[in-house]
């Protein structure tokens, strides 16, 4: 069984990201809610950190219950 089950594909720019705390948030460029961000999705992108105001694109997931940011690529 799937943790997380995929919904859209999504771009926006970096609230903000604390690489020690391992998570931050991204704004859609649709206005919508903040999205939230975990490590693993950066790294899994190849990816050392975020940084505020960075344009990404990534696919909204859902882990656990909630909305996070997966699939990042830099724009």
């Amino acid at each position: 069984m799937a943790l997380e089950k995929r919904l859209a594909m999504a771009t926006g720019k970096v609230k903000w990201f604390n690489a020690t705390k391992g998570f931050g948030f991204i704004m859609p460029d649709d206005g919508g809610k903040d999205v939230f961000v975990h490590i693993t999705a950066v790294q899994a992108a190849g990816l050392r950190g975020l940084n505020e105001d960075q344009a990404v694109s990534y696919d909204i997931a859902m882990e656990r219950g909630k909305a996070a940011a997966t699939n990042l690529k830099a724009l």
